[in-house]
């Protein structure tokens, strides 16, 4: 059957709608892509400058746990990038990450240009994947720029140094930087957790503001409730339960344990919130 025969245009392929690249360009044309991405490059040099006010007055760097990581942290570019990740993965990133994926579809529909993309016509289907593979692109992409950035300015600053950690011995320049990149690799999969919420919530209504906070803020609830100790093993079922479990890779010998579980975990959710995002825009109702 031709697709003349099947009602559509001469010419017309449904792959060829709203090509992957156009809707990279379309998102960069934005200001809180540029704004997302320039704070991904500007948390690591307030980092840095931050620490040069350090005048050494205070021994142990406020106590604790966190003391012990700025003066790790000043030991070498590896150990700088990796305590910009440490303070950035719990909330900086998250709400990156939201930011892309919920305000993809969201933003169109509070526009109102959505059932116009629809009226090209592009496939429903096609349009949802499309914006979350860009979606997706643009949160790895602000991952690897905040990763990139901290290790090249603190490279400069502090010099090529083993990676050091407070759970295992002196480890290479080299393996160092073998393990920073299993971390990055495990924190993009974490993260994927917060993506499908996002992508879910932003195919559900026409706020941005309502998907992105949404996803935040349910992030922070499971934080929360992964702490209280009277739940036992259901927090084992929690999608932030193993989010740190990337520590283990720091370890003489490495953990990989908890990594696997959470690998799994987060891909297990991913999946689950992309399925229903599929489902739930392929039959709504598109009017804005």
């Amino acid at each position: 059957m031709t697709d003349l025969q099947a009602g559509a245009a001469a010419g017309y392929r449904a792959a060829r709608t709203l090509p992957i690249r156009a809707e990279w360009r379309r998102q960069w044309s934005r200001a809180r892509t540029r704004w997302a991405l320039g704070l991904m490059v500007a948390l690591p040099l307030i980092i840095l400058i931050a620490f040069q006010f350090d005048n050494g007055g205070d021994d142990d760097n406020g106590g604790g746990e966190f003391g012990s990581l700025i003066d790790l942290a000043t030991s070498g570019g590896l150990n700088f990038t990796l305590f910009c990740l440490y303070v950035s993965a719990t909330f900086l990133l998250v709400v990156a990450v939201a930011l892309f994926c919920g305000d993809t579809v969201a933003s169109e529909a509070q526009w109102g240009s959505l059932r116009y993309l629809l009226a090209v016509p592009v496939p429903r289907a096609r349009l949802v994947a499309v914006k979350l593979v860009v979606a997706l692109g643009y949160s790895g992409l602000a991952l690897l720029t905040l990763a990139g950035t901290a290790l090249a300015v603190g490279t400069a600053r502090y010099g090529w140094e083993p990676l050091r950690s407070t759970v295992a011995n002196e480890i290479a320049p080299g393996a160092g930087l073998v393990r920073l990149l299993a971390i990055l690799g495990y924190l993009a999969v974490v993260l994927l957790v917060v993506a499908g919420l996002a992508f879910l919530l932003s195919v559900s209504t026409d706020a941005p503001l309502g998907a992105v906070g949404g996803a935040v803020l349910l992030w922070i609830l499971s934080s929360i409730l992964d702490q209280i100790s009277a739940l036992g093993a259901v927090r084992n079922l929690l999608p932030t339960h193993y989010s740190t479990a990337w520590l283990g890779l720091l370890s003489t010998p490495t953990q990989f344990d908890d990594v696997v579980k959470g690998a799994i975990s987060a891909v297990v959710y991913a999946t689950l919130f992309w399925s229903l995002a599929f489902w739930r825009f392929t039959r709504k109702d598109v009017t804005s």
